[in-house]
């Protein structure tokens, strides 16, 4: 619980002005940057464990950062499964000939 600067009076610690006497407080916290950015979705699409760490811990938070780590966590599993389907259909392809 806070107090306010000009009057004393108890406020949320959050508070941006005083709903007793108006007076501007300068205690709100600083805005979250929440970018995206490619750099979170090209870490998650070559670790995919980050990625879906990052995703998990960041969704309620920076749900642009999320987003993009989760999203590059997602490609690299779908890129991984494809690899590995198409190299098993190689392989039997091959047994047969």
């Amino acid at each position: 619980m806070a107090y306010c600067r000009r009057c004393g009076a108890p406020i949320s610690d959050y508070a941006t002005t005083c709903p007793s006497c108006g007076a501007p407080q300068n205690n709100a916290p600083p805005p979250v940057e929440d970018n995206g950015g490619f750099g979170w979705g090209l870490l998650g699409c070559c670790i995919p464990i980050v990625g879906l760490v990052l995703f998990l811990v960041w969704n309620d938070t920076k749900p642009r950062t999320a987003r993009a780590a989760g999203i590059g966590a997602l490609v690299s599993v779908i890129i991984g499964v494809l690899w590995y389907l198409l190299a098993f259909t190689i392989g039997i392809n091959a047994a047969f000939y």
